[in-house]
């Protein structure tokens, strides 16, 4: 299974952005998915997940997860962008598609990440 993120880059304060995941291989609709994402010296940090029947959780009001089984993507919409939002954002599969999870050591597989910058 490979997941691959898109969409990060450099943004101005108070902007959007929208991240993908494309995930390779059939089980996609049987995964929950996750993104997280991990500033420089900071821990990763979860963000928002999505369980294989579309229930979703956010850490931010800010933060919409949402999944497209017909496209083997899941999407990240974060708004109103802050300098605190400046990371690494990483989407995960989780086979235990039914549950959310916070715990990033329930995810099975990781992309490698894309950056996001916010300018002040």
């Amino acid at each position: 299974v490979q997941l691959v993120e898109s969409g990060g880059g450099l943004v101005q304060a108070g902007g959007s952005l929208t991240l993908s995941c494309a995930v390779s291989g059939h089980t996609f609709s049987s995964y929950g998915m996750g993104w997280f994402r991990q500033a420089p010296g900071k821990e990763r940090e979860y963000v928002a997940s999505i369980t294989r029947s579309g229930h979703s959780l956010s850490v931010k009001g800010r933060f919409t997860i949402s999944r497209d089984n017909a496209k083997n993507t899941v999407y990240l919409q974060v708004n109103d962008l802050k300098p605190e939002d400046t990371a690494v954002y990483f989407c995960a599969a989780d086979v235990g598609g039914w549950r959310i999870s916070q715990n990033p050591d329930n995810y099975n597989y990781w992309g490698q990440g894309t950056q996001v910058t916010v300018s002040s």
